[in-house]
């Protein structure tokens, strides 16, 4: 268990009618940590961000930075520090590059650190600079990832939720992806990462967490779960 965690999350349980996701799971991540939530398809990897974010109702606790987030509006949570970047981007398809970006940063204060924002996502992916003008839903798969990187960190999170950033993307967009990421992570963003591409993740993770049917059944550091037998032989190909 780390240290002081930012996140917390305490028997979280989630239920689709009589379907049971997520199973009373425990888990915790620090400040400055990435850590990765792997497992097949169903395990309950994205309803656990979900429910983190505030998108869904959950049993258990949920606490960041202290806070309880249980019954706190997806916009709160976000004023709090933490962005979700969702399965599918969700970036506004007709609205330009710049208007997504700009409407990301719509709660903050502060215009001038939105601004010197602005220019730190555009100095992150020159491509997004170059498309400013362009509709989002006319970026290929890998700019509107990049995009959707860049609205949540144009919401000033502390915090990145990742699901699945490297789904449909080429193996030279995943290396990148996966690149900016630890980039990101390395200018101070704790990063929780769900993604299906196992070796990439726990490459970069510092500890990760294995999910079957909506329970955690191994846990340890990016290199442990990496060299497991159990994990190489279900996730990294035997």
């Amino acid at each position: 268990m780390p240290r002081d965690p930012i996140l917390s999350v305490s028997n979280l349980s989630v239920s689709y009618d009589s379907i049971r996701a997520v199973d009373d799971i425990s888990f915790d991540v620090s400040a400055g940590e990435i850590v990765t939530l792997i497992g097949a398809n169903g395990a309950g990897k994205s309803s656990i961000l979900r429910a983190v974010s505030g998108m869904i109702p959950y049993s258990g606790a949920i606490n960041y930075s202290g806070r309880d987030l249980k019954n706190t509006p997806p916009d709160r949570i976000v004023g709090q520090g933490i962005a979700h970047v969702p399965e599918g981007r969700g970036i506004f398809g007709n609205l330009t590059v710049l208007e997504n970006l700009v409407l990301a940063g719509w709660l903050r204060r502060d215009r001038e650190a939105a601004s010197r924002d602005l220019e730190h996502v555009f100095e992150l992916f020159p491509r997004l600079r170059e498309r400013r003008r362009q509709l989002g839903g006319m970026l290929s798969g890998g700019e509107q990832q990049m995009l959707a990187f860049g609205r949540a960190l144009m919401s000033d999170a502390r915090m990145l939720l990742l699901d699945e950033p490297s789904m449909g993307l080429s193996p030279v967009l995943v290396r990148e992806i996966f690149r900016i990421i630890r980039e990101i992570n390395m200018a101070g963003k704790t990063i929780l990462l769900v993604e299906q591409n196992a070796y990439m993740s726990l490459h970069i993770a510092s500890r990760g967490y294995v999910l079957e049917t909506g329970r955690i059944v191994l846990s340890g550091s990016g290199r442990e779960l990496a060299g497991n037998p159990r994990v190489k032989e279900a996730y990294l190909g035997g």
